[in-house]
């Protein structure tokens, strides 16, 4: 078979195992999706934790109550300097991706695009938000997205109603999120990404350190006289020269992290509306009575005034 007709061939054949076996996607939220079947531990946790280690804050915005079967709108902010550039997958320097997950009631889910007005569907357009699992759609995800355009994220909810759902109650509910911005420094595997600081494997003295390929070689020579090598990412940036004596676990590069995870919780009320208009009623009568004993007390005034004048 000649080479030109090989090539179509082999094409054909690598496009097959792909769709017949394809490989995941290792981003955000793919990662937890795959990994853990509830993203919330038991000591309430939020898995990404385990991956993005370095802290940050994180804000949620919600309705204090809402009505069942009503749209409502969520906003999360994921503060961040914009101007920092991360260390990518490929070794370029580029900006941060961001993403969130928001932990529902059971019950609650991403409101409908029927359901939404025009002004939140020009708020939330252009990120796309899912449910983590068909079995979870009260758990939504999103990310990851740029974020210089997205560090704050709407989130549309739908409330249950009560009456058709008998699961759910008038009561006060928890709300959890948790948010990112930039790589993660662990892979779920176990293995560092390149999002890391590199610390000696052991002490000695630098003898050399040189570029090959895409990474630094560092040649080292030990307390013992053994002469070892240690292999470094060229995107980092090395914080050690070469006569240098190092001891094991001393960093050798800066720290290229800028990024991080943080995560905080709210609380919404699902209000009965036969509540409101009780509560409605009794203000109501209680404005009423009282201006019925103003008015009865100016009645009685005048009488007295009357008898006295009399």
């Amino acid at each position: 078979m000649s080479q030109k007709k090989l090539i179509p061939f082999f094409s054909i054949f690598v496009v097959s195992i792909l769709f017949l076996n394809p490989y995941p996607s290792f981003a955000f939220p793919i990662y937890a999706q795959q990994a853990y079947e509830n993203p919330r531990e038991a000591n309430g946790r939020i898995v990404c934790a385990n991956c993005h280690l370095a802290q940050k804050p994180t804000e949620f915005e919600s309705p204090t109550s809402v009505l069942p079967n009503t749209v409502f709108e969520t906003l999360v902010k994921i503060p961040y300097d914009l101007s920092a550039k991360q260390v990518l997958g490929n070794g370029q320097k580029g900006g941060l991706n961001v993403g969130a997950v928001m932990i529902l009631p059971d019950g609650f889910k991403l409101a409908p695009k029927t359901r939404l007005t025009d002004e939140l569907k020009a708020k939330t357009k252009g990120v796309y938000i899912t449910p983590y699992s068909p079995t979870k759609e009260n758990i939504l995800v999103v990310g990851p997205i740029a974020g210089e355009k997205n560090e704050e994220i709407i989130f549309p909810i739908l409330s249950p109603n009560p009456n058709e759902n008998k699961n759910v109650f008038f009561v006060k509910y928890p709300i959890y999120v948790g948010a990112n911005r930039g790589r993660g420094q662990v892979y779920p595997t176990g293995e560092k990404t390149n999002n890391n600081v590199f610390n000696a494997l052991f002490s000695g003295k630098i003898q050399e350190i040189k570029e090959v390929n895409k990474n630094f070689e560092i040649t080292i020579v030990s307390t013992l006289g053994e002469t070892k090598t240690q292999t470094v990412p060229k995107e980092l940036d090395l914080i050690v020269k070469e006569n240098q004596n190092i001891v094991q676990d001393q960093a050798l590069t800066m720290n290229p992290n800028v990024g991080g995870f943080g995560q905080t919780e709210s609380e919404v009320v699902l209000q009965d509306p036969a509540r409101i208009y009780g509560y409605l009623a009794f203000c109501i009568s209680v404005i009423i009575a009282q201006a019925m004993f103003v008015f009865k007390k100016k009645q009685y005034e005048k009488v007295q005034l009357a008898e006295m004048n009399f």
